[in-house]
């Protein structure tokens, strides 16, 4: 791996967050400022196209970035915050109720988060 390409994906690895380009941008500019962001994004599309990184697109809102681990997201249908969440690998439930093998699958569950269902208690009292 080149070392740009090794540090964002550490960078990824070691985050608690779902990263934008530019956010891996801003942190990697700290200690490598020579860096620019069509490096970043070079380097995001080839560690995806490698399957060693998730891609969380969303509309209206920058791709996010996540470890590959497998898990699903909660996403606030408001303010568009995202959540992991571990429900199990469905994957073989999946495939014998639709009958195709080797699938798989990147579930979303939208729903309104706590913050901003209070915020329309709220206007609703």
């Amino acid at each position: 791996m080149s070392k740009y390409k090794d540090e964002i994906y550490k960078l990824i690895l070691s985050s608690d967050k779902h990263l934008t380009a530019e956010d891996i941008f801003i942190s990697l500019k700290q200690y490598m400022p020579n860096i620019v962001l069509a490096t970043v994004y070079n380097n995001l599309n080839s560690l995806y196209l490698e399957n060693k990184i998730k891609k969380i697109s969303i509309e209206g809102q920058s791709d996010k970035y996540d470890k590959n681990i497998k898990h699903d997201h909660l996403i606030c249908s408001k303010c568009k915050k995202i959540q992991d969440v571990f429900i199990g690998d469905l994957s073989k439930e999946l495939s014998s109720k639709l009958n195709i093998k080797d699938l798989s699958y990147d579930l979303k569950i939208y729903y309104l988060c706590p913050d901003c269902k209070n915020k329309e208690d709220k206007y609703e009292a």
